[in-house]
């Protein structure tokens, strides 16, 4: 959690009658909803009054041990007196029961990741009085929720019985001293009733009770008694139940809270207030949050807010309800209202999944004065947001309450739509919807369709909700793990599951797409699948998951673990089989918004690509030339080009060596032109050969590779022996590379010069307009840099006078290693442009092998060693200080040096906002980055 940067002496802020103490801009103080609640209150929304702890509170709650910092409980319980004042109700009170609801709110949403608790407030007492006032039926369905919630979510704070895996529940037990002497099963499915088979009742009594003090109890146990009601009673929905069935789930939820914890219930209101707020600051810190953190790059946030508010209920019968929705639809971008709500239910109900809701039309013909108001306050919203909203809301006896807005989560596709209709609308300007459109979002239009929808028809086997578009394909999984495990590995998953938790957070994001049997489009799998561009249909009714046998059936059919599965999250078609996809294009509505990206940004993007192919799709994609040209894949099109590159590399003189570079000046040559073509009129930046001659030689073990580089290069064996042990290496990323090639194989330096110069006379004669500019690598000191240009410059006159033409062309080198960036002044004398090669140049200010961090990256991200990746998110206090450092050096010596970066980073927005403020003139990053890179490069200027 970063240090707070201004310590309020508030903690506590009100929100209601009409008036607050906060507003929207407060988020990182209050949190989004906290700051979001106070500013609805302040415009005069109906909104339930409240208080919000802020983030700072739980700064000091971190600090303080996990345990509330002095004086809080006293801020909290006066905000609580306010709250009852306003109310004419109080805390406990049987005559005049007052309810809370108690939830988190991060600066950033983090929907589902963090812990509420609803009805808090109830006991015996207060339920009977309750009763009294608003009926048994009402009273005790409120109560049964309450523990079931309060249970799950608040009784030990620590980490949820469902972050932990079977092996661990095993270990869990077998090394406590309540160790069961039952036989401990082989798996723990811990979503379901049927947990514990194996043990006798005894057994499972003493196992849930050391659950119970050392995790919350989880939810299933609650559900299970549930089920068991409706079922004795024949009846489907939880609404059918009777007032007695509740008042004796009650009774049935309390005996499992003594089972679990080996205590009572906590019945003092206040008591349940403190606990409630302290499991919300812990929740900060649970797995899934930190996950989701992790997964979204979410880091700086001081922790989470605790809003705590009089509850309105939408479970008082069918004049009440309880809704979410959208003001446009955010996964297409139609302006029209877009969600869900359910009647005679309460607010966690819709986004749990547990029912699935009835769409937001038809609200109008069963309460349609709360619905003439719902449209109303989205029209105030978005005119004073000036954003799509999420909205969560209460009818309580036909009243509108509202209890939640924030920005809507959207699709790429929903996020240019909405920031191109708002312009067209006059409702903002071209700069604030460059800044409404995330970069991730122009990644999600990246993403590929299906080649053709209506050629797999009859392959449809079921059909859900649209509740997240876009095309996945994948291999069938039922579990978040699996499908992390699936996707380390390499393989595309589809995740499957009855209905998701913010558990699967882990899972979900590893998936190519998730499959759910129920919960609407609001549901959690739907919301963050959207937010992040996931591809997943949900509340497909006609699909049952059996997770014991890893199976799902499908009217007649049953699929099984590993069978290729194709979704269509923008119409909710299950396709059997693996479907073909085929890549998207920029036009209609993001054309016109990357044209006024284009107006906005000054650092340009270019890309990396090394065949035709790959530089008209980054033309496509708007790029203004090729930074990087890798000229050694080249080598691999074809099993003659490798074989000429071997024969130059075993070539035992420089005869040979000459011989088989003359072979391979045609393909260079050829290449080039291609390249050239494709990028008429842009600048074309060339590297030479960059990696270790090794790895050109062929795989296996010695026997094969010299029997095959003596079958294609006419060694003999004793030749390839010694020729093979003389390329062989410690080291080889800091060995025989880049320029160090060129300067011992001057040869080579001049077949590649020569096949640039060539192609770009070729070209130009052809009435192409050529810019090359030739790059040196793995440049340590000027003389290096100087020896090459040196050769280069002489291999253009000499083309030049033979083809009595001349191009313009520019010689350069890449900055990759820090002692280049230290002598950048030196080097700079010899170089027209730097290009900072951001991979090498990360790997060799770490010290990190790209190849091998992979073993303790994790680690060390997970510990907060790093905050990211480094070979992901640029390093600017290291790294991006040598690239300010080389750029301010370069021009000092060379003031109209042009300078930009060639690595992944390139592609990163947070690295191109520094880049763009480093003064570089361009990014250079893969073709399909190109639009992400244009969106980053003109935020930063906004």
């Amino acid at each position: 959690m970063a240090p707070a940067q201004c310590v309020h002496a508030q903690r506590v802020f009100h929100f209601g009658k009409g008036k607050s103490d906060g507003n929207k801009s407060m988020k990182e103080l209050l949190g989004g909803k906290g700051a979001n609640l106070a500013e609805m209150a302040s415009i005069g929304l109906s909104v339930p009054p409240g208080f919000t702890v802020s983030t700072e509170a739980c700064q000091q709650y971190q600090a303080a041990g996990q345990a509330l910092p002095p004086g809080l409980w006293d801020e909290i319980i006066d905000a609580l007196r306010w709250v009852e004042e306003y109310m004419g109700a109080r805390l406990g009170d049987p005559e005049s029961p007052l309810l809370l609801s108690v939830r988190s709110g991060a600066a950033v949403s983090m929907p589902g990741m963090m812990d509420t608790v609803l009805n808090l407030g109830l006991n015996d007492a207060v339920a009977e009085g309750l009763a009294a006032k608003s009926g048994d039926r009402f009273a005790y369905d409120s109560y049964r929720r309450f523990l079931d919630m309060f249970g799950n979510v608040v009784s030990t704070l620590s980490s949820s019985y469902a972050q932990h895996t079977p092996a661990e529940y095993t270990a869990i037990v077998a090394s406590s001293s309540l160790v069961l002497r039952a036989p401990v099963g082989p798996s723990i499915n811990h979503r379901y009733s049927s947990s514990l088979p194996w043990f006798d009742a005894s057994a499972r009594r003493r196992l849930l009770r050391f659950c119970g003090r050392v995790m919350d109890i989880p939810h299933a146990l609650f559900e299970e008694k549930l089920e068991a009601m409706k079922a004795a009673k024949g009846l489907k929905n939880d609404t059918d139940l009777s007032a007695s069935d509740l008042k004796e789930l009650v009774g049935q939820y309390k005996d499992v809270y003594v089972e679990a914890k080996g205590e009572q219930f906590p019945s003092d209101p206040r008591k349940q207030l403190e606990l409630a707020v302290l499991a919300v600051f812990y929740s900060w810190d649970s797995p899934r949050a930190k996950k989701y953190r992790s997964i979204n790059q979410i880091t700086g946030l001081r922790g989470t807010a605790v809003n705590v508010q009089c509850m309105v209920f939408g479970n008082m019968g069918n004049t009440s309800g309880t809704g979410v929705l959208f003001t446009r639809n955010p996964s297409t971008g139609e302006k029209k209202l877009y969600g869900e709500y359910l009647v005679n239910a309460q607010g966690e109900d819709v986004v749990a999944g547990i029912r699935t809701p009835e769409d937001i039309d038809t609200m109008k013909d069963n309460m349609p004065g709360a619905y003439e108001e719902l449209v109303e306050n989205c029209k105030i919203l978005e005119s004073h947001y000036k954003d799509m909203m999420d909205i969560e809301f209460t009818v309580q006896e036909n009243r509108l309450w509202m209890l939640q807005c924030r920005t809507g989560k959207r699709t790429g596709k929903g996020a240019v739509k909405i920031a191109v209709d708002m312009v067209n609308e006059g409702l903002v300007d071209h700069n604030a919807a460059i800044k409404m459109v995330e970069p991730g979002h122009l990644d999600q239009l990246l993403h590929p369709q299906f080649e053709n929808p209506s050629a797999y028809k009859d392959k449809v086997i079921a059909t859900g909700l649209p509740a997240s578009p876009g095309a996945a394909v994948g291999q069938i999984v039922f579990t978040a793990e699996d499908a992390e495990a699936w996707h380390a590995q390499g393989n595309s998953a589809i995740l499957v599951r009855t209905e998701t938790s913010p558990e699967d957070v882990g899972g979900m994001h590893a998936a190519a797409g998730i499959l759910t049997a129920r919960g609407g489009m609001t549901s959690h799998a739907a919301v963050v699948a959207r937010g992040w561009g996931k591809c997943c249909v949900s509340g497909c009714s006609s699909i049952r998951v059996n997770d014991a046998e890893k199976a799902v059936v499908i009217g007649e059919m049953v699929l099984h673990e590993g069978e290729w599965l194709s979704l269509n999250g923008s119409t909710g078609e299950v396709i059997l089989g693996k479907q073909p996809l085929s890549p998207p294009a920029l036009s209609g509505d993001l054309g016109n918004f990357m044209s006024w990206v284009d107006a906005v940004r000054q650092l340009k993007v270019m890309a990396n690509a090394d065949t035709p192919e790959d530089a008209l799709a980054a033309r496509n994609n708007g790029a203004e030339g090729i930074g990087l040209c890798r000229t050694e894949h080249m080598f691999f099109a074809s099993d003659e080009r490798i074989k000429a590159v071997r024969q130059m590399i075993m070539a035992p003189t420089l005869e040979l060596r000459q011989k088989a570079l003359d072979r391979l000046l045609p393909y260079q040559r050829s290449d080039f032109e291609g390249i050239f073509r494709a990028m008429d009129g842009l600048p074309v930046t060339i590297r030479l050969l960059d990696p270790p001659l090794h790895e050109f030689l062929p795989e296996g073990n010695i026997e094969e590779i010299v029997h095959e580089l003596c079958s294609e290069t006419g060694s003999n064996q004793e030749e390839a022996l010694a020729r093979i042990e003389k390329l062989s290496e410690v080291n080889p990323m800091l060995g025989f590379r880049g320029c160090r090639l060129g300067i011992s194989y001057p040869e080579l330096t001049e077949m590649q010069a020569r096949a640039i110069f060539e192609a770009a006379i070729a070209m130009t004669n052809q009435g192409v307009q050529v810019f090359p500019e030739i790059m040196v690598p793995l440049v340590g000191t000027p003389q290096e840099l100087g020896h090459q240009v040196t050769l280069i410059r002489q291999i253009a006159d000499k083309v030049f006078a033979a083809m009595n033409k001349t191009v313009g062309y520019k010689v350069g080198t890449m900055i990759e290693i820090p002692r280049a960036a230290l002598v950048a002044d030196e080097i700079a004398e010899h170089a027209e442009f730097f290009s900072f090669g951001t991979n090498d140049l990360t790997q060799m200010t770490f010290g990190y092998s790209r190849d091998d961090v992979g073993k303790f990256i994790p680690i060390y991200l997970a510990q907060g060693i790093l905050q990211h990746d480094p070979f992901e998110v640029l390093d600017q206090r290291g790294v991006g200080e040598l690239v300010k450092f080389g750029t301010e050096r370069g021009r000092k010596a060379r003031p109209n040096l042009k300078v930009g970066i060639c690595g992944e980073h390139g592609g990163e927005p947070s690295s191109v906002a520094f880049f763009a403020k480093t003064g570089l003139d361009y990014v250079s990053c893969s073709p399909f980055r190109v639009p992400i890179a244009r969106l980053a490069a003109a935020q930063v200027v906004l």
